[in-house]
Order: structure tokens, then C-alpha cells, then sequence
């Protein structure tokens, strides 16, 4: 190996895999510094330089020069090799580690190369990815040679290799689609603010614009939906909501929970919370299915959202007022106020801060630990009464779909024992006098035996009378 050919070498592994000169040059040393220990001693001080300009290689045993040939030929080339090759496997790993660490959070595409038992794997330019069954859009299904879009999830080293997982489920997809669809968000005219997800079904994005020629939902939408419904076509039909982003929470939370209309947001600072009270016919809109809108909003905006009619608000804040002025030490004044706050149960006045109950009711500290374990207690027992509630709601549901399936064989079984038996013989022909009269005498023949033996089972035997007068009851049939 003359100086030409090493520095061939490493420009050629510098080229292929991506991997910067000094990492060759230092792994080439580490694999003749291996190699040297094998012909000299484990124990020998061995050191072993290449002239990063020129390759030329020298090297040292114990303090003597070892000539460059002796280094590279009389030990064992095929360790070094080896060595050599290990080096260059660890060093193209973390080059590749670093180019999709960086990667967090942006969106690849790759070819789907297999999918087994719900996961699949991606090709990428340089590297095979995971798209995992929990990463992928609910009810969505893959095959080998379709073209992917995902965003790069998690990236972690295994032995020698690096393993990069892809995500589709995540809201960054959806925001780099944005970032592709509409070249405005891309200039910084546009900005997406806020974004909630839950894939395969609703997301909602907030965006705001820097120009006020500018209509913001109006250019992510597109002209007749062209750039929405890109978007949704590559996330399988998901909807998108967009929304108009305003710094002002009374403003954003109405927006984030559209279509619904909001009448009045009450914002509650000291618990994070805002109430926002609906007609009632907006309510289950506004909640959408299975709590979906208000949960989506409620990401969206940062704030805990709870939905309510005037009526129910009205209820709470009674029932509220009770239930504190009823604990040792808060007067009605103080109940008053707490409501004020948004506290409307015994669990958020258990997770009051004490200096900020101290300063409302103006408490010692040890009169707000009191007031705080009884509202801990309280909401104990509430916590256990409703599971309780949804226990028996469970139970009796489970009863009413048994007795269900039980009325519903019985009816069954009366059905196929009410139905009639099809006749053994032949209809009798209606122009044949002669057949007509034979089926009668035939059909009088058969019903006098079952009427003499109908007869029979009603009539009881003497033996029969007398078992039902000692034990008072009807005999078995």
C-alpha cells in the first residue's frame, strides 16, 4: 500500500459514504495500530501516523522506528482489514445518525419495499425506514412499491446500523404539507400558529397572516379547494379545519371551535380554564363526536375548554356556592369568590394554590391546608360515587342486551313452533270430483285418531286426581 493508493482510498470511502477524511485517516491508523499489536505484543507502545497530504505512513514500536513496508506488509494485512472496515461501518453510522437527526420533524419520502403484520418498511435514498402500525393513519393500508410521505419520528442506533422511524400520525405531516401546498407559508407571508390532530379523522390549523391584503384561510384553502383538498387526499380524507389566529383568547377559542357558535368565553386565569357557554342547540356541535371538537380546540388554543348552556352554568355555581360554604372555614363570601375564579368543584379547589386562597380569604396557612384536605376528601368521594354511577350504568346495560338476545331466541322458538308443517301428500286436483272426496275421507280419517288421542291426554287418570289433591298442584307433563 504506497501513499497514492492510500490517499485514493480514503477519498474514495470520503466520496461513497459521506464520511469526512479525518475519520478515514484516523480509522486506517486505529486498524494498523490493531493490526502491529497483533505481530508485536499487546503490550507494545505502537503508533502509527499517515501525512494527510502526501499518505505517507509512519510508524513506531517502543519508542523505534518501524519502516513503512514492515508496517503495512509483515503484519497481518487481513486483521487490519477488518479493523479498517469495522472503523468505516461505526463512522458511516454516524453520518448518518447526524443527517436524520437532523431530520426530526421534516418530511421524506420513500418506496415501500415490504409491509408484514402491519408495519412497513421504507426505502429511502440511503437508508431502509420503519413506518410502524402506531405511526401510520388509522384504517389506511400499504403495499410494496408505493411511494410514501412521512416524517422522520425517531432516530436511534442499533449496533451498526442507525434505524429511522417514520411517522404519518403526527401534526408535523400535516404542516409540512401545508408547507408545500401553499408557497405563502413557505415566503413567511402565512403563518401557521397552533395545530391539533387526531389522524385519520379531524385536524384543526391555526394560521395568521403578515400582510393584510392577505387572506389567510383564504390562500391555505385555494381557489375551489385545490390546495386543501391535496392535503386531504395525501392524509386519506382526513378534514382540516383552518381557522383565523388571534392573540386574543376570546376571540381564538370561538374560532377554534367552529362551526359551532359561541355566545360568551369565560376565561378562568387561575386554572388555566375558559368556559364557553352555547345556545342549547349549538351544544352537541360544539362538543362534536365524542368530545372530538372541543378536544381539538382545546389543544389548539392551550387552554382547558368546557362547554355549557346558560342553565347549566347557572346550576354549577349554585350547587358551587353550597358545597364550599358547607366546608370548615370558607364563608359564603369566600365561596362567592372562588367561583368567580372558575372553581366549580371540590377537584379544582383541591389543587389551589395556598398563597393564592391565603390572599382570597385572607387564611393562615394552616386554615388553607384544612380547607384543601377537605376538598381533597370530598373529591375522593365524588371521584368514588361516580364510578360507582357508571358501574351500575355499565351493569345494567350488559342486562338489557342479554335480555334482548333472550327475548329475541324465545321469539324465535315461538315463531318456528307456530309455523305450520307442509302437507305429506298432494293437493288434491279442484277438477277431479272423485280425488276431491278421497282427500276428505283421507284427511277425516287422520284427524279422528288425533282427536281420540287429544281427548286421552286431557282426561287425568284416577292415579292422577290423586297426586294433585295431596300436594296441592298440578301434575308434571
Amino acid at each position: 500500500m504506497n501513499a497514492t493508493e492510500v490517499l485514493r482510498i480514503v477519498d474514495a470511502i470520503h466520496r461513497d459514504k459521506n464520511i469526512e477524511q479525518e475519520i478515514v485517516f484516523e480509522g486506517i491508523e486505529a486498524a494498523l495500530v490493531s493490526a502491529a499489536k497483533k505481530h508485536y505484543g499487546e503490550e507494545s507502545d505502537i503508533v502509527v501516523e499517515i501525512d494527510r497530504k502526501t499518505g505517507e505512513i509512519s510508524a513506531t514500536c517502543d519508542g523505534e522506528v518501524l519502516d513503512s513496508e514492515e508496517t503495512v506488509g509483515r503484519i497481518g494485512a487481513q486483521t487490519a482489514k477488518q479493523v479498517m472496515i469495522q472503523k468505516i461501518r461505526e463512522a458511516e453510522r454516524d453520518a448518518l445518525y447526524e443527517e436524520y437527526t437532523e431530520l426530526v420533524g421534516e418530511m421524506v419520502s420513500g418506496v415501500v419495499q415490504r409491509y408484514e403484520g402491519g408495519a412497513a418498511t421504507v426505502a429511502l435514498s440511503n437508508v431502509e425506514a420503519i413506518l410502524p402500525r402506531s405511526e401510520q393513519i388509522p384504517g389506511e393500508s400499504h403495499h410494496v412499491n408505493e411511494r410514501v410521505r412521512g416524517t422522520v419520528f425517531e432516530v436511534r442506533k442499533a449496533g451498526s446500523r442507525v434505524k429511522v422511524i417514520l411517522s404519518r400520525a403526527r401534526p408535523q405531516l400535516v404542516q409540512r404539507l401545508f408547507e408545500q401546498e401553499i408557497p405563502e407559508i413557505v415566503d413567511g407571508i402565512i403563518e401557521v400558529r397552533s395545530m391539533s390532530r387526531e389522524p385519520g379523522y379531524r385536524s384543526k390549523v391555526a394560521v395568521s397572516s403578515s400582510d393584510q391584503r392577505v387572506d389567510c384561510v383564504g390562500a391555505c384553502v385555494g381557489v375551489r379547494g385545490n390546495r386543501i383538498k391535496n392535503i386531504v387526499d395525501e392524509l386519506g380524507g382526513e378534514r382540516i379545519d383552518i381557522v383565523r389566529w388571534d392573540d386574543n383568547l376570546e376571540v381564538l377559542i370561538p374560532n377554534a371551535l367552529q362551526p359551532a357558535e359561541v355566545e360568551q368565553v369565560i376565561l378562568c386565569k387561575m386554572l388555566g380554564r375558559a368556559i364557553v357557554l352555547v345556545r342549547e342547540d349549538q351544544l352537541s356541535l360544539a362538543i362534536g363526536r365524542r368530545g372530538q371538537n372541543v378536544r381539538l380546540a382545546s389543544k389548539l388554543s392551550g387552554w382547558d375548554i368546557e362547554i355549557m348552556t346558560q342553565e347549566e352554568l347557572a346550576e354549577s355555581i349554585d350547587r358551587a356556592v353550597q358545597g364550599f360554604s358547607a366546608l370548615e372555614g370558607v364563608a359564603v363570601e369566600l365561596a362567592e369568590r372562588l367561583v368567580e375564579e372558575g372553581f366549580l368543584s371540590y377537584d379544582d379547589l383541591s389543587v389551589i394554590e395556598p398563597d393564592a386562597l391565603m390572599e382570597m380569604g385572607k387564611l393562615s396557612a394552616a386554615e388553607v391546608d384544612a380547607i384543601v384536605e377537605q376538598a381533597e376528601f370530598k373529591a375522593e368521594e365524588a371521584e368514588k360515587a361516580a364510578t360507582a354511577a357508571r358501574l351500575r350504568k355499565r351493569e345494567a346495560e350488559r342486562q338489557a342486551v342479554q335480555q334482548e338476545k333472550r327475548q329475541a331466541a324465545a321469539d324465535a322458538a315461538a315463531e318456528k313452533v307456530a309455523a305450520p308443517e307442509p302437507a305429506a301428500t298432494a293437493d288434491p286436483d279442484p277438477a277431479d270430483p272423485d280425488a276431491a272426496e278421497v282427500a276428505g275421507s283421507e284427511s277425516a280419517a287422520t284427524e279422528a285418531p288425533a282427536a281420540e288421542a287429544a281427548t286421552t291426554e286431557t282426561q287425568p287418570t284416577d292415579e292422577q286426581e290423586a297426586d294433585r289433591s295431596a300436594t296441592g298442584s298440578e301434575p308434571a307433563s
